[in-house]
């Protein structure tokens, strides 16, 4: 079945969950989202877990979350 994640068509089998997906398209961006530096929101920018499962044409955004560096002392 085709979905889409970051706007880029994925092909996967039927019954593939948000990691399976995730990870055909791009397993690094998979590990990010396992390490909680980035997660998953479906179409409506709802945040998915990543064993959420998949339907024909699902469109899934990764984003990844900023890191703020700089001082200690920086709230």
């Amino acid at each position: 079945m085709r979905v889409f994640i970051n706007a880029e068509p994925v092909e996967v089998d039927a019954g593939t969950d948000v990691r399976g997906a995730i990870r055909a398209h791009d397993p690094e961006l998979e590990a990010r989202v396992a390490s909680g530096s980035a997660y998953v929101t479906d179409a409506r920018a709802i945040e998915l877990p990543p064993e959420a499962g998949l339907s024909e044409g699902a469109i899934l955004r990764v984003v990844v979350r900023a890191r703020r560096g700089g001082r200690a002392d920086e709230c």
